[in-house]
């Protein structure tokens, strides 16, 4: 282990993020009344600009007047490059009350944008004496963010989450996708040889997600799958889902209420998982007082790093346990 430890990220479960337009306030309690962790009220993508401002105070009257319960709400504000994204900030600060707990900003490309809406925040803050100091996610959607994702992780001590925004991502990348996620069928390879080569698909967003959250990880922030947009295919959602749970993702949006459900199932940790990581934890415990090293358990080897490993899935599944129980 490196003398430098890796700062730890928020403990809270982030396992669903569902997505509601604020403009259309008639399903606001959908929202509310569903099992997602963290409850994202949208300004952004899906509001027409004709809708903006309406949708604003409709946000901002459902955080002054509806009953989130336990879970996180946020708020996603328009971009920096838009004329909405100062008056999103200022107005949820100003009139929302103290419900709100995150604001999502969208398409971070440098940790300038950050230092941005952090002084804005700030000052706002200050104005109306808010008590509980507002926390950020940023979304990774641009080649321009990949490319500076290190410094934006570092721009402030308000973020607590980075999302990957895989609809845009492909777009700044000049990527020949239309779909919101998922495989392409042109993106893989043929087997050597002659005859029935086979084509084998590969995972287009591997890179990124694995940039993401290895950076993300280092510097004590969530990283968090972002959407899927077939929600009619509840299995190619869940196989994107298990991928980005396996490459360490906290979670993953859901842009339709049934995605929920499917997320929380891939991201909370199931009995059998929870089982054989106490037994390695007794194994190893075992060995310890025994004097050694390593032991085997079911024919593998099992040391120290099981027992890191086996620590993660016990501390989410006691965290989830505890937010939800």
């Amino acid at each position: 282990m490196s003398f430098t430890i890796a700062p730890e990220a928020v403990a809270r479960p982030n396992r669903s993020q569902l997505f509601i337009p604020g403009s259309r306030p008639e399903i606001f309690a959908k929202g509310v009344a569903s099992a997602t962790d963290v409850l994202n009220l949208d300004l952004e993508d899906a509001v027409a600009p004709d809708q903006k401002v309406q949708a604003r105070k409709n946000i901002i009257a459902a955080l002054q007047e509806e009953d989130f319960g336990q879970k996180v709400v946020s708020v996603r504000i328009n971009g920096l490059d838009t004329h909405y994204c100062y008056r999103d900030v200022v107005d949820l600060i100003e009139q929302a009350g103290e419900r709100l707990d995150m604001i999502m900003i969208p398409k971070v490309g440098k940790a300038a944008d950050l230092y941005a809406i952090d002084m804005l925040v700030t000052q706002a803050e200050m104005a109306v004496g808010r008590k509980k100091k507002i926390k950020f996610e940023v979304i990774m959607e641009t080649a321009l963010g990949l490319t500076n994702m290190k410094e934006i992780v570092q721009a402030t001590p308000r973020l607590e989450s980075v999302h990957f925004g895989v609809a845009d991502y492909a777009a700044s990348m000049g990527m020949a996708v239309t779909g919101i996620g998922g495989t392409q069928s042109h993106y893989g390879m043929l087997a050597d040889g002659e005859g029935d080569r086979g084509y084998s698909l590969t995972d287009p967003w591997h890179y990124p997600i694995v940039q993401m959250v290895a950076t993300a990880r280092a510097h004590g922030i969530l990283p968090v799958d972002g959407p899927f947009g077939d929600f009619s295919d509840d299995e190619a959602y869940l196989a994107q889902a298990r991928r980005s749970q396996v490459l360490g993702c906290a979670g993953k949006w859901a842009i339709h209420p049934k995605q929920v459900a499917l997320a929380n199932d891939v991201f909370t940790p199931n009995e059998e998982i929870i089982g054989r990581a106490q037994r390695i934890l007794d194994a190893m415990a075992q060995a310890e007082r025994d004097g050694l090293g390593a032991v085997t358990l079911d024919g593998k080897l099992i040391d120290i790093a099981s027992i890191r490993q086996a620590k993660v899935i016990m501390g989410q599944a006691e965290m989830i346990a505890k937010q939800h129980g």
